[in-house]
């Protein structure tokens, strides 16, 4: 008998037949390893036992994925499970336009929390109401601490702990655009990236003023949560020059020793501190979370300095969703496995799974949860689920699909990036020109990108929109999670015949004929008419019109045949 479940458990023998779904007995057992269980389904009894209240709800969580995977029945078997890892979390970039609804919140957790993931980070920048800085968050629909406070109850109810996390250094943009703040800023006229001007994003840390506002947000902030742990950030300060490296490393000890943070453990991006050397200057009480976004990415040896050095450290894989519109799924599976690795063999105290929303957060939210799942999986129990059936169990206890369409249609277009020879780190191929239409395609980073591949990828396009249209996922959002894979796929389709254009001429938009330029831009404008309602559908307006703005400048691009040789920052 094959069971799918989310996570795959640790143990399971499997016996015959099937029982009618009942009332567990329920009973302690402290031979148990924290938040663990043992299910004993048998004709006689179902005892669900635990070691403590959180091994009580995980064991539950499997028994109603049993009886959803069998028509209500119950298998006889005995299942005896526990984590790997004490922290297996989610953060979701709420900063980069995109801050959802407490429903689309609410609704996210409880997924969450049944495939057993127990902490929750939403990321800050300026999407917290902070009295007094009315002027950076008025347009971005940001939460309220009323509403931090009712999520936080939700989250405890279902064992997620519900982190504060608030930048305080790097990716201050929305703060120092502000002229209120750029006198904070470490360039406050901007500063040059690769030859392009860039508005300023660090905080100077030798400004007394920095810290003072930082104080100020956190003492506002960290009431709001029940947890003792916030994430402080403090990642890619770019402007910061190397040789003031000593003042990053002392703004992080004046962070750790501010009052509003006695009694919390800290944690901290690992980005500018991963040498031994600058590791051994970190204060006592902080936690390094080790990000890296690539298959490739080197968890294990990272890991084994953070070991070494005898510092607490979470690993930090992603979704691969970001700048990809379709998602990149082989990629982000073996980034999560290696991460998942390296902290079960080197001590890591959580894996913390990242979602980001780079230039505009235009994934819709099905994208991300073949990344949310398996991470889920392979952080509770490595040894059960590198080899997870993700369609199975997307379609069985993300989606509730009963036609097993949609999770191998999802799927399939996460890969569909690889069908084309070139390919770049944190993004995908298929959606640059998109983001950047002054690119010159089958060029430098483009160099292999040919028709044929194109029209593959969207042949795999066009077969996953019929599979999604057999799709009856049975979840409350069915319905909307059809139309949001349906509306990236058909964006993603409709880049690859810009690219076929692109290509049959010299490369740059401006060769291709005026008459498929307007074609393309007529067909763009029902995709972003259904952006905005889809945005709608699951977040708050604040952010909207930055995110549609990636899409109307490229529709501009198509009816103008010109381009910007600066935009989107290079």
């Amino acid at each position: 008998m094959t069971l799918d479940l989310l996570p795959r458990p640790r143990s399971l023998e499997a016996g015959e037949g099937t029982v009618p779904r009942r009332t567990p007995e329920t009973g302690v057992d402290p031979s148990l390893p924290a938040e663990g269980y043992r299910l004993e389904i048998s004709p006689q009894r179902v005892h669900l036992a635990a070691a403590d209240d959180a091994g009580r709800f995980y064991g539950r969580a499997t028994l109603d994925q049993l009886a959803r995977g069998m028509d209500g029945e119950l298998p006889v078997c005995t299942i005896t499970d526990w984590p790997d890892l004490p922290v297996r979390g989610v953060m979701l970039d709420i900063s980069r336009d995109k801050v959802p609804t407490t429903a689309t919140l609410e609704a996210l957790v409880d997924r969450l929390a049944s495939w057993k993931v127990n902490q929750l980070q939403l990321y800050m920048e300026h999407t917290f109401a902070y009295a007094g800085h009315e002027q950076v968050w008025a347009e971005a629909s940001p939460l309220t601490a009323e509403e931090v406070r009712g999520l936080d109850a939700f989250c405890r109810q279902r064992h997620v702990e519900l982190v504060p996390n608030q930048n305080c250094l790097g990716h201050m943009g929305r703060w120092l655009r502000h002229e209120r703040y750029r006198p904070l800023a470490v360039a406050p006229d901007g500063w040059s990236f690769h030859g392009r001007w860039r508005a300023p994003t660090t905080l100077d840390p030798a400004n007394p003023a920095s810290l003072a506002l930082v104080r100020e947000l956190l003492g506002q902030l960290l009431p709001c949560f029940t947890s003792t742990r916030v994430h402080v950030g403090l990642d890619e300060p770019f402007e910061l020059p190397p040789d003031r490296i000593g003042q990053y490393q002392d703004f992080a000890a004046r962070i750790r020793r501010l009052p509003e943070l006695d009694g919390r453990q800290v944690l901290m991006w690992g980005d500018v501190v991963v040498g031994r050397d600058r590791l051994g200057q970190l204060p006592e009480g902080v936690t390094v979370c080790e990000w890296g976004y690539e298959a490739e990415h080197p968890f294990a040896e990272r890991s084994a300095d953070l070991a070494a050095a005898t510092r607490p450290f979470w690993v930090c894989p992603g979704t691969s969703s970001w700048l990809t519109v379709l998602g990149r799924v082989t990629n982000m599976r073996k980034n999560c496995l290696g991460a998942a690795t390296a902290a079960a063999d080197h001590g890591a105290g959580g894996l913390l799974n990242t979602d980001w929303g780079d230039l505009g957060h235009l994934q819709y939210l099905p994208i991300r949860e073949p990344g949310l799942a398996y991470a889920a999986a392979v952080s509770w129990c490595r040894e059960a689920n590198p080899d997870l059936d993700l369609a199975a169990a997307l379609d069985e206890h993300g989606f509730d699909d009963p036609t097993s369409e949609l999770g191998r249609a999802l799927l399939a277009l996460g890969d569909a990036h690889l069908l084309v020879t070139p390919q770049f780190p944190n993004l995908s191929v298929l959606v640059m020109h998109l983001y950047f239409p002054q690119l010159q395609l089958g060029r430098t980073f483009t160099d292999g990108l040919t028709t044929d591949d194109l029209r593959a990828v969207e042949e795999t396009i066009a077969d996953a929109i019929d599979a999604v249209g057999r799709a009856r996922p049975r979840r409350p959002d069915g319905d909307l999670v059809r139309d949001e894979i349906r509306t990236g796929a058909a964006l993603v389709g409709l880049l690859c015949r810009d690219a076929r254009a692109r290509l049959q001429a010299d490369g740059w938009l401006s060769s291709v004929p005026e008459l498929e330029r307007h074609a393309l831009a007529a067909d763009l404008e029902p995709i972003i008419d259904a952006h905005r309602s889809l945005w709608l559908a699951r977040n708050r307006p604040g952010g909207l019109d930055d995110s549609v703005r990636w899409l109307t400048h490229l529709r501009e691009c198509y009816l103008t045949g010109a381009t910007e040789k600066s935009w989107g920052g290079w």
